[in-house]
């Protein structure tokens, strides 16, 4: 393992770090800003190095916990936001200041679950950060817990950090939690033994994630396997330790458990639409199109459709899913829901004949289509 590790970290030049709730607070939820200024001294130390680091936090709503007089973090979303108002500005100033020890100015990003959905907004924030990294600034990024809702939170920060290590091309992303790595049983269990290395979905077969995490924060084991699983499917590779080890995370030693690249970087366009994307509806294939599209990665023809569902324009994102409704790829609606649907089952050379030469090209070109 120490090798893989040495080599992906080794030349990882841009990466993203995230730190979970529990790993920054102390009793009763106050913020512990001896572990935030250890964490922030591992960090400033990558970057005077030479590499760009962007840190996604949790912790708003949980440094709030104690100012309000809470005893634990709330369950009522109200509560949530205005901890999340009170802590927000705490948790920045810790970092301000325990970045400033080492010269470095910090930029805060907010971020809601729409503006990684929503394809203009997603790449307004991708800008946002490479601009904040061009100018030497290490972005401080965290949901905007104050204004989300239910219906548009990420619901904890391993899925935002993931999104963010693709959409600014990260080369890798190190999850720091209050487990020291991934076991084949609960830690401590008999027989239980550290996962080193992950390198695809076939190594987590059989393996129990479905721990909750710590009563400050919203993860879990789940969480984070999900999100490495999204990052290494485009290219990023991803090590999941515990915060106290994030010095040897960083430098590549053999802690935690490191997720190997199981995808190519697709374009930021792709990506968006891979891992973020909000669809409008759904075009379900029949055996022969699964086929083509998934393991030949051709093109895919109205003659291989069985089924549209919902509704949406040409040029919106779509689910294509199989005729048990597993989602195997999603693409870029070559025409409206509408005009799918008097062409499905068609041939090319029938549509041209029936709808005219308009017609007569492919539902989804395969540059406007990705896998999943």
């Amino acid at each position: 393992m120490s090798e893989h590790l040495r080599h992906v970290m080794a030349h990882a030049r841009r990466v993203v770090v995230k730190v979970g709730s529990s790993s920054l607070t102390g009793p009763g939820g106050h913020l512990d800003e001896t572990r935030l200024g250890a964490l922030v001294d591992v960090l400033a130390r990558e970057r005077s190095g030479g590499r760009e680091v962007l840190l996604v936090t949790s912790g708003s709503i949980a440094a709030g916990i104690g100012p309000l007089g809470l005893t634990e973090r709330p369950t009522n979303l109200e509560l949530q936001q205005a901890a999340a108002s009170v802590g927000q500005g705490k948790l920045i100033h810790a970092y301000t200041q325990a970045f400033g020890r080492h010269a470095l100015d910090v930029g805060q990003v907010l971020l809601t679950s729409d503006d990684m959905v929503r394809r203009a907004h997603y790449g307004n924030a991708r800008r946002a950060l490479e601009s904040l990294l061009t100018l030497g600034v290490v972005p401080i990024i965290n949901e905007n817990d104050t204004v989300a809702t239910d219906e548009i939170r990420f619901g904890d920060n391993d899925r935002l950090a993931a999104l963010v290590a693709t959409a600014i091309a990260a080369d890798a992303l190190v999850l720091l939690t209050d487990v020291d790595a991934l076991y084949t049983a609960v830690p401590g269990s008999p027989g239980a033994h550290r996962i080193s290395v992950v390198h695809g979905p076939e190594d987590l077969g059989g393996i129990d994630i479905s721990r909750r995490g710590s009563s400050v924060g919203t993860g879990g084991m789940i969480t984070k396997v999900e999100a490495a699983s999204m990052a290494t499917t485009s290219g990023v590779a991803v090590v999941l330790a515990s915060a106290k080890d994030a010095g040897p995370a960083v430098a590549g030693e053999d802690v935690g458990t490191l997720f190997l690249p199981t995808g190519k970087r697709d374009t930021t366009r792709l990506q968006w639409l891979a891992h973020a994307a909000r669809t409008r509806g759904g075009i379900v294939l029949d055996d022969g199109a699964v086929r083509a599209v998934v393991s030949r990665r051709a093109s895919l023809l109205a003659a291989g459709v069985v089924e549209v569902r919902g509704q949406f324009e040409a040029g919106e994102p779509v689910d294509l899913l199989a005729t048990d409704g597993t989602l195997v790829a999603r693409g870029f609606a070559g025409f409206s829901a509408e005009e799918a649907g008097q062409m499905m089952g068609m041939s090319t050379d029938a549509l041209g004949e029936t709808l005219g030469e308009h017609y007569a090209r492919e539902l989804i070109h395969i540059d406007h289509l990705v896998v999943l």
